[in-house]
């Protein structure tokens, strides 16, 4: 049974900086891993994803030259590196891969870590 655990998160002042684990049970390797975040209120959002062997990454522009993901394959873990972090950063954050078994996709998501950003 494929599960994500997320760690990482926490209280911390604007301007701060955090960095979030995405621990997996099973290997994944061969699988592009998202960080995604939901305000209260909000729609969930995509934050940043790598590729299986970490040699792309995405972000979209609210957090693009802020945040930074990596992975290491030989632990099973994804990092994101969250610098200058602004109150509208809070959220909770989320690790999702997407697995494809045949014809089928099946989507795991972990079960979130709060980041909260306020003086």
């Amino acid at each position: 049974q494929l599960q994500l655990v997320e760690s990482g998160g926490g209280l911390v002042q604007p301007g701060g900086s955090l960095r979030l684990s995405c621990t997996a049970s099973v290997n994944l390797d061969v699988y592009a891993i998202g960080w995604f975040r939901q305000a209260p209120g909000k729609e969930r959002e995509g934050v940043s994803c790598i590729s299986s062997r970490g040699g792309a990454t995405n972000y979209p522009v609210s957090v693009k030259g802020r945040f930074t993901i990596s992975r290491d394959n030989a632990k099973n873990t994804v990092y994101l590196q969250m610098n200058s972090l602004k109150p509208e950063d809070t959220a909770v954050y989320y690790c999702n891969v997407d697995v494809v078994v045949s014809t089928h996709i099946y989507t795991y998501w972990g079960q979130g870590t709060q980041v909260t950003v306020s003086s």
